[in-house]
């Protein structure tokens, strides 16, 4: 199978130019910024893209799930950073194992989870690296900044912890209406974790890492003076949330799903074969707006169905059964971990089909 029009369909498709041009143009931004690049792996949870990223001069890899990490050093990955609020025991001792063959660091937002994550490696006699999760205004996970010294110098006292320093999630930069909203949020980032993590000096807390991580907001951050570590994911493939954020335009985004009309029922309204099993059902940011948008101009996702994507037909545009249409999905991260196979093209050739590999790694 050599070209797009022999995939069945639904299927998705990863532009290996587009792919390749937003690595080496975020590695560009880090390296310009003086900041190391740490992509947050959860986005593809390919090895291969991973490999890229490596290549292009990202120092390791970020990651949410212990799940993902194992998979990810079975695949000769040396660096990584489970960038989430890491909790328990049996957690810790898988982290244990894997740190005969990895650098490794994981996340913690309280002392019970550093603790957690701390009892199999002293009973090992051995320490895990933890970073400190901020909110930096999100209101997700992490400590209040207010709050950081104190939980700070509890997690560095603990038994089989080394405290590396502090992290964070701009997330509430997809909620911005504006680029120029965007831009404040990162700068914000940057200068809220940065003031942390001197707070943490003064006190003598070792603070070596200061990591930031958002694709909107990622070149604002790292732009801000302290900053160590920037932990993008969705810049890889990008996608319409990103679009319509103005991080990015269409011609960025190298991740779209194949999809055929299956029905065209009435004027203005046609069916194609890509529900939410397929895109996801994750909202347009930052203004809802149906679920995908048809390339081209044809149309756009207005609601879902398991396995019914039913489209708006754009006013003066037709959608015939069996044409086949390619779909910029709302939220490209969640589409991957959809499907157990993601094909990499280069114009309407596949160049190769390449393997989910972590995907429904959730423990």
């Amino acid at each position: 199978m050599t070209l797009v029009a022999d995939l069945p369909t639904p299927a998705v498709l990863v532009d290996a130019d587009v792919l390749e041009r937003n690595i080496a143009r975020m590695a560009a931004h880090a390296r310009d910024a003086g900041v190391r690049l740490r992509p947050h792996a959860k986005t593809h949870k390919i090895p291969e893209v991973g490999r890229m990223q490596i290549a292009a001069g990202a120092a390791g890899l970020s990651l949410a799930k212990t799940g993902e990490a194992e998979v990810f050093a079975s695949a000769g990955f040396d660096d990584l950073f489970l960038a989430y609020p890491t909790v328990g025991e049996d957690r810790g001792r898988r982290l244990l194992a894997l740190s005969d063959r990895v650098r490794l660091a994981a996340g913690a937002d309280s002392v019970e989870g550093a603790e957690s994550l701390g009892r199999p490696f002293a009973a090992a006699g051995r320490r895990i690296d933890v970073l400190l999760k901020v909110d930096c205004g999100f209101h997700r996970v992490g400590v209040l900044p207010e709050r950081a010294v104190e939980t700070a110098l509890s997690i560095a006292s603990l038994p089989g912890v080394s405290l590396r320093g502090i992290f964070t999630h701009a997330g509430h930069s997809y909620l911005a209406e504006t680029p120029g909203g965007v831009a404040a949020v990162g700068r914000e980032e940057g200068e809220t974790m940065t003031a942390v993590a001197g707070a943490l000096k003064a006190e003598g807390i070792a603070c070596d890492e200061v990591s930031v991580g958002s694709t909107p907001s990622a070149r604002h951050a790292m732009s801000v003076a302290g900053v160590t570590e920037c932990r993008p994911g969705n810049y890889v493939f990008h996608d319409a949330s990103q679009v319509n954020l103005g991080t990015c335009s269409v011609e960025d985004c190298a991740l779209t799903v194949l999809a055929t009309v299956v029905s065209a029922p009435a004027p203005g309204r046609a069916v194609v074969d890509a529900g939410s099993k397929t895109l996801s059902s994750d909202s347009l940011r930052p203004q809802a707006d149906g679920y995908g948008l048809l390339l081209g101009g044809e149309g756009r996702i207005e609601r879902l169905s398991e396995e019914h994507g039913v489209v708006r037909v754009a006013p003066g545009r037709r959608l015939d059964i069996g044409q086949r249409v390619r779909i910029l999905p709302n939220h490209a991260c969640v589409v991957t971990n959809l499907h157990d196979r993601i094909f990499a093209v280069r114009g309407e050739r596949i160049e190769t089909e390449w393997r989910v590999a972590a995907r429904g790694r959730v423990t």
